[in-house]
């Protein structure tokens, strides 16, 4: 890892307690180019953490509140008229960002949603028949509530397999919870002094360097090998699509940069393969009613897949 990121790490470990392997997930989906959903119950964490790691990248940041009354055109935004010059100018929505922190994303209509679509797969918006281009990096870090059912709207499976990864954000341990409660006072100070530790063009140059890191064709064939054995788990449906296939490969380029290395290994691809696969599982019904758990499922894929040799 550069000093650079080691820096950031370090700077986001004084406010966030217990969250190294999320906020290095979130740092590998920046650098992977990937989008993050966020799940947990309210309290966890979940828009500090995406917050904080917003605020040392140095990237432009923007956030929306999802409510059931937003639409399309506070997300995008749209053409007004202009008394003045008496012509239609185009005001920009708050997607017009580098990162863009969407609060309880599964809060909002689906037409809503289906706003972020386009912006998430081709980095562009399309409004009134003009495209724009979003400036890179464009980023999307969600929240949402899992355990809530009134007023929410479940993310379609086209939505959901735009997300790189989905990071399920925990209880902290009895040790964590005392050291939060202790130094509350001292976190919420750290938090309003954070500064950036990066600036646009560092990440878009490490952004760059992990997009070169080496993969060999043996891994490719072990990717390859464990989105294929999803299409013949005696649970699942369907397999996961060659999207998944290719964020597995992206995310574990990320992965092995971030580790210091210049070429990727198969314990790259077994770190994130669960926040990569566990949201675009689809179980049969009668094993969706039993309330499989899709981390065993994963886990049960990845020993059965033989591993390649050096």
């Amino acid at each position: 890892m550069s000093q650079l990121l080691k820096k950031v790490v370090e700077v986001v470990s004084e406010v966030l307690i217990e969250k190294e392997f999320e906020v290095r997930l979130i740092l590998a989906a920046i650098l992977a180019r990937g989008h993050v959903l966020i799940e947990g119950i309210p309290g966890v964490a979940k828009t500090l953490t995406a917050k904080v790691i917003s605020r040392v990248m140095g990237l432009n940041f923007r956030r929306i509140q999802m409510t059931p009354d937003l639409l399309p055109s506070d997300i995008i935004g749209g053409y007004i008229y202009d008394q003045r010059s008496g012509s239609f100018v185009l005001r920009k929505g708050p997607i017009f960002t580098n990162i863009l922190l969407v609060d309880e994303i599964n809060r909002a209509s689906p037409r809503t949603q289906s706003a972020l679509l386009e912006a998430m797969q081709e980095r562009q918006v399309t409004i009134e028949g003009d495209t724009y281009r979003l400036e890179e990096p464009f980023i999307v870090l969600a929240t949402q509530n899992p355990v809530e059912s009134e007023g929410v709207f479940p993310l379609p499976g086209s939505q959901l397999d735009r997300f790189l990864v989905k990071i399920e954000s925990s209880y902290p341990s009895t040790k964590g919870l005392i050291e939060i409660v202790k130094r509350i006072e001292i976190i919420e100070e750290a938090y309003n002094n954070l500064k950036p530790v990066l600036s646009r063009e560092e990440v878009l140059g490490a952004i760059s360097a992990a997009s070169r890191v080496d993969v060999d064709d043996s891994i490719y064939e072990y990717i390859a090998r464990i989105i294929e054995a999803t299409k013949k788990h005696r649970t699942l449906l369907i397999g996961v699509s060659p999207r998944a296939g290719i964020a597995l490969a992206r995310l574990a380029k990320a992965w092995a940069y971030l580790d210091g290395r210049s070429y990727v290994i198969p314990d790259d691809v077994k770190a994130v393969a669960i926040p990569v696969l566990r949201h675009r599982l689809v179980f049969k019904p009668e094993y969706e009613i039993e309330g499989v758990d899709p981390v065993l499922i994963i886990k049960e894929i990845l020993a059965n897949v033989e591993v390649p040799r050096p």
